[in-house]
């Protein structure tokens, strides 16, 4: 499996296209200019690779400013956890809070179920429930591949923001404890935003959750 990353929009959002055995699978779209999207075409064509689907970790304006274009190109599903649609529903208002402008979607995503070993084509992923930095949010995590893509729950020796819609600091913290902490050490996390690290390294040197609570 390989995992493609760009970091795009005002935002500097990681996008992710992972491949594997001519099949892609695209997480969290927030390409903002032509010039961002046509990048993610040009790897698809590169290595030839069909696109299955589009995931999202959650649906802040930043990592959904692509879906469309994408959807629209390749007609593929579009896969959200729906514990809570809020952001979804309104992703021009959120838009507008920032300074940009994309209208809302006339469709709605495919729910993506909170359980282990779900399945797209060749991909399998246990989906890890972690709120706190928006409601519906999660983490894809492949066990064979050793890797988790945390989406906008766990940076580099950092978290999310959690002064969103919904957001909470204790429930961010117990997310990273219980669903990313407990992972082997040796897995890399893929953030949302700034660079790659592992579980190990943010146990040890994350600035705002140590591994133990209360430490």
């Amino acid at each position: 499996m390989r995992v493609k990353s760009f970091t795009v929009n005002p935002f500097n959002e990681n996008t992710y296209i992972i491949v594997e055995n001519g099949s892609a699978l695209l997480v969290d779209p927030g390409f903002y200019k032509d010039s961002e999207y046509s990048v993610c075409q040009k790897v698809l064509d590169d290595l030839s690779a069909k696109l299955h689907g589009i995931v999202l970790t959650h649906a802040h304006v930043d990592h959904i400013l692509g879906v469309q274009r994408v959807k629209d190109d390749y007609d593929v599903p579009v896969f959200l956890n729906h514990t809570d649609l809020y952001l979804w529903n309104n992703v021009s208002s959120q838009a507008l809070m920032f300074g940009l402008q994309i209208n809302n979607f006339d469709f709605m995503p495919e729910p993506l179920p909170v359980q282990e070993q779900w399945e797209i084509g060749p991909f399998t992923f246990d989906i890890l429930f972690t709120p706190g930095h928006s409601p519906e949010h999660v983490s894809l995590y492949s066990p064979e591949y050793e890797l988790v893509i945390a989406g906008d729950s766990l940076f580099k020796e950092s978290i999310g923001r959690t002064d969103l819609y919904k957001g909470d600091l204790e429930t961010l913290k117990g997310s990273i404890r219980e669903k990313l902490y407990v992972l082997p050490d040796q897995t890399q996390v893929l953030p949302g935003h700034g660079s790659a690290t592992t579980i190990g390294h943010e146990k040890v040197n994350n600035k705002i959750v140590k591994a133990k609570e209360g430490a």
